[in-house]
């Protein structure tokens, strides 16, 4: 987060105007939190992966109940095309994401999954997390 001081001034601003519509788009929940980007080595660690989930007809809830326990999965998108899901998993190991994936696919309700390792990054735009 930069200093409010160091936004003021490359606004050509006061701080006290700066303080204020920090303030309003926190209220209004435009801001909702401050974090940190870490780095692509320090995201890196371990292994990741995508997996597409296709679940059977009226199974999408229960399905996404069972995935947002699992630690491993980082993010889970609901999309258009070939899968009704695209997650985001980590792991420390290949044995770990083999496991991982047994799991997945032994939830009810999931008919298939199509698994991508992640081997290199090549674009990071370096989101907040």
């Amino acid at each position: 987060r930069e200093s409010v001081a160091t936004l003021a001034r490359q606004l050509g601003i006061a701080r006290t105007t700066v303080t204020s519509r920090l303030a309003r788009l926190e209220s209004t929940k435009v801001i909702t939190g401050y974090g940190v980007r870490l780095s692509q080595r320090v995201v890196d660690g371990g292994l990741q992966a995508y997996v597409g989930i296709t679940v059977q007809p009226r199974s999408g809830k229960e399905v996404l109940r069972r995935l947002s326990t699992l630690a491993q999965v980082q993010q889970l998108c609901a999309v258009s095309g070939e899968f009704d899901y695209v997650a985001w998993l980590r792991t420390d190991s290949p044995e770990q994401l083999d496991q991982l994936l047994d799991l997945i696919g032994s939830i009810d309700g999931v008919e298939k999954t199509t698994t991508s390792i992640i081997l290199s990054s090549k674009i990071d735009r370096g989101h907040a997390v």
